[in-house]
């Protein structure tokens, strides 16, 4: 059944071209917002307004699956009085919807008890500088010209093998955001930022059975997509690689991640070391700074200055000027992931990262992924975890899995419907090395890693009682 979604804006406009103009408005419904809150008798409020326009195109099996095309607006303000604080939002910028959401948030204060750790992050923190990263690239994409793309990609998926039977479909996608924080210390900061994504979903068969697999870019600029041809095809590609799978065997055994499953290994440390699971002691890295929690050839550095980066910005999502600054070096947690409130809660200062993480580097090794199974010799490649086995207040890991099988430094044959089990701080210190092959087009950038073993359960080994 097909989706159409079209709220607001005609699909041949520009995707929010006229910034300025849009930022001004933003900017003058932040201002009527604070002054609201002042006259409502707050100590501080703080304000976030964003705009947004985004296109969707779906096509499955060269028919019309999905059409997308929305434009929102919302307004999220915080008020405190006393330490207390209300929260109130809405998706109106007219003046009686924004005095509306001020009251409601003055009254949810006087009906809250005061939090020692609330309030405004410290004027003195406030970034002076607003700079742009690169990250502004709107264009004209009516949805005539997404659904062509969309076409060609699935088409050269569906040509690329003759074992492609199916298709979940190829989607095309545009977006576009402007947004302006303010608060009561007289701090204004905006930003905006342009997105473009195409993947490809389809299903191979052989008399194995069927598999489907999908591969995908995203990108800040239109022009630096994939070509179309290349994304169906690599889709298609990996869907015939993974007909045949099998099990693997059990035991312990090296395992080397792709950068789309290493990414996850990151966000557990990112998350282990969050405010939020830190002063609420579920983490199993809690008094962890200034501990080795990997060998010693791991850097990971925070960068918010990339350009062209994901998530770069002067300003965290409470003003605070932002900072290169290291995460990990030589293997040692250097410093926590804060944003103002967890800070106070655990007697320290904020790292900027109210909003989370902004361009996460995972540095590379100098070795293909290639080599890397090649000096695994036998042992197990994951391309897909599955399930959310993942215990952050002991660390203790396991998900399903699937990938393939390593012999003699060389893929030997897919496996699925395995289970790979160990724990977060064993399998952070037996990182064994990192790929060169760095997946730059997320917020955190990771290679391939290599793990010096973890317990794989798949079919019974020989020997093995029943």
């Amino acid at each position: 059944m097909s989706q159409v979604i079209n709220r607001d804006i005609e699909t041949g406009s520009p995707l929010l071209r006229d910034s300025e103009s849009e930022r001004a408005m933003l900017e003058d419904a932040a201002a009527r917002v604070l002054a609201r809150a002042r006259a409502g008798g707050a100590d501080a409020a703080e304000v976030s307004v964003s705009s947004s326009h985004g296109r969707n195109v779906t096509v499955r099996l060269g028919e019309i699956d999905v059409l997308e095309d929305a434009r929102d607006r919302g307004v999220s303000v915080t008020v405190y009085i006393n330490r207390a604080s209300g929260s109130a939002s809405t998706g109106d910028l007219g003046a009686e919807s924004l005095e509306r959401a001020v009251d409601q948030a003055l009254a949810i204060a006087r009906h809250t008890q005061p939090d020692p750790a609330g309030g405004l992050a410290p004027a003195e923190l406030m970034a002076s500088r607003i700079e742009d990263f690169d990250q502004w690239h709107p264009r004209e994409l009516d949805m005539a010209t997404l659904i062509e793309r969309a076409k060609l990609i699935e088409q050269a998926g569906m040509d690329a093998d003759a074992r492609i039977e199916n298709s979940e479909g190829a989607s095309v996608s545009a977006d576009a955001a402007i947004g302006v924080y303010a608060n009561s210390h007289g701090f204004v900061g905006s930003g905006r930022s342009t997105r473009f994504d195409q993947s490809c979903v389809l299903v191979a068969r052989d008399k194995s059975g069927m598999q489907r697999d999908w591969d995908w870019d995203d990108q800040g600029r239109f022009e630096a997509l994939a070509d179309p041809a290349t994304t169906g095809r690599k889709a298609a590609e990996r869907a015939v690689r993974r007909l045949g799978a099998r099990s693997a065997p059990s035991g312990r055994t090296p395992v080397l991640f792709d950068n789309n499953v290493a990414l996850g290994l990151v966000r557990h440390l990112v998350g282990a070391v969050s405010g939020g699971n830190l002063y609420r002691r579920s983490s199993f890295l809690l008094d962890a700074v200034g501990k080795r929690l990997f060998p010693e050839w791991v850097r990971i550095d925070e960068d918010p200055h990339l350009p062209g980066g994901a998530r770069s910005s002067s300003f965290d999502s409470e003003g605070v000027a932002t900072r290169q600054q290291p995460l990990i070096e030589a293997g040692v947690l250097q410093r926590y992931v804060l944003g103002s409130y967890s800070a106070r809660k655990l007697g320290l200062q904020t790292t900027a990262n109210a909003g989370g993480v902004r361009n996460l580097l995972f540095s590379p090794g100098t070795r293909s992924f290639d080599e890397l199974v090649a000096e695994m010799g036998r042992g197990l490649v994951v391309t897909e975890v599955m399930g959310q086995g993942v215990n952050l207040v002991t660390g203790d890991y396991s998900r399903g899995a699937s990938g393939f099988w390593v012999e003699e430094g060389r893929i030997a044959y897919p496996v699925e419907e395995i289970t790979i089990a160990g724990n977060l701080r064993d399998m952070f210190a037996g990182l064994v090395e990192a790929g060169s092959d760095l997946e730059t087009r997320r917020n955190i950038q990771v290679p391939s890693l290599l793990l010096d073993g973890m317990t794989v359960a798949g079919q019974q080994a020989e020997g093995d009682p029943e």
